[in-house]
């Protein structure tokens, strides 16, 4: 995290890289986020709807001015309000890709590549033959002749990627850059964009509400929820240790705040939950809803964890029922078609319900 002091225009570079504080207030709703980010990191954005992730971005281009806070790249301040600097978006080392990639329709794509080096000054020639480039770069050569109504859309996502790539920018925006595309194209398209981000040798900012789009692409998380960042680190520890009901939904775990006693844990309902953790004081205890096992009857079985509970819901989730559960302890669990079927689960049905401690994970508030 940044501190509250910015170096002012022409002092010595901080560091290269993203160093920032963005603050934008809109009506009822406020962005305040502290984002820094090293050369070749790739940072994402995750976040419910109207969390502020897209602000946050718009904030990041100069296409929206910041209310407070500050924004420096690479040592340079683009953006002070406090001193009245802003630099214009098209005079950023900034490019972006829009989640409708906002391709020029009249153009083909190898102008379109071509269209930022030509801003920049660059001679036509010259441009066109540094657009031929990125095209190749992305296995697109045989497209450059194409417009973009003639491009499928994993193929217009990797032309308006090139085409940001092209300016050679300090700092890449993605936004919701594979949202268009089809489940199939997605896969195979999330693979090449990774590539091309590993490769890429300055920051990077993702924004997206897919998990796994986060997962794959990103070096780190950053999870922002009504103008503010609830959670951030490397992506197996923030899904390893959730920190807000949205994060755990996110990536499919029960999560649960309480205080621990031991092996003990006390929800604020009064359930407990028994942990193979020996902690003190408030904590988090998670599990996934794969570990849960129901029982028609009060099993006679080993598990310390074990409460009897009512089907409030069912849908399917993969190739597996998601079941969600009301009583002493609301849970989710995932049970196969057969087992929903064995156990003639239906709204209403009474239900015991076993997990065992080394199942769960406690982890400190």
């Amino acid at each position: 995290m940044i501190t509250d002091t910015f170096a002012t225009e022409g002092a010595a570079p901080h560091a290269d890289g993203l160093d920032a504080r963005l603050v934008v207030d809109r009506g009822g709703f406020r962005l305040d986020l502290r984002l820094t980010a090293a050369p070749g990191e790739v940072v994402a954005l995750l976040g419910p709807n109207g969390a502020g992730k897209t602000t946050a971005l718009r904030a990041l281009a100069g296409l929206t001015p910041l209310t407070e806070g500050a924004l420096r790249l690479d040592g340079r301040t683009l953006e002070r309000p406090e001193h009245r600097l802003r630099v214009p978006p098209e005079d950023r080392p900034v490019g972006v890709v829009f989640q409708d990639y906002l391709l020029f329709p009249h153009l083909t794509a190898l102008d379109n590549v071509a269209f930022g080096p030509r801003c920049q000054g660059v001679p036509k020639a010259e441009a066109r033959a540094q657009a031929a480039g990125w095209l190749d770069r992305m296995g697109l050569t045989d497209r450059a002749g194409a417009k973009p109504r003639a491009l499928s859309g994993g193929q217009a996502q990797r032309v308006a990627l090139a085409r940001a790539l092209a300016t050679r920018p300090r700092l890449l925006l993605l936004d919701e850059p594979l949202a268009a595309l089809d489940a199939r194209t997605r896969l195979d398209v999330r693979a090449g964009l990774r590539r091309h981000l590993a490769d890429f040798e300055a920051v990077a900012v993702l924004v997206t509400h897919d998990p796994l789009d986060a997962m794959v692409l990103a070096d780190r998380l950053v999870v922002v929820e009504d103008g503010r960042i609830v959670q951030e680190g490397a992506p197996a520890d923030i899904s390893r240790r959730p920190r807000t009901d949205y994060i755990a939904s996110l990536v499919g775990l029960n999560l649960y705040q309480g205080h621990a006693d031991g092996h003990t844990v006390t929800l604020d309902g009064g359930a407990t939950i028994t942990t193979t953790e020996d902690l003190t004081g408030p904590v988090f205890v998670a599990f996934p809803p794969a570990a849960v096992t129901l029982h028609r009857d009060r099993p006679d079985s080993s598990a310390r964890n074990l409460w009897r509970l009512e089907v409030a819901g069912m849908e399917s989730h993969g190739d597996q029922i998601r079941v969600d559960l009301t009583g002493e302890l609301p849970l989710l669990a995932d049970l196969t078609t057969a087992a929903v079927a064995e156990l003639s689960l239906h709204p209403g049905r009474p239900v015991w319900a076993t997990l065992k401690a080394t199942q769960t994970h406690a982890y400190p508030a």
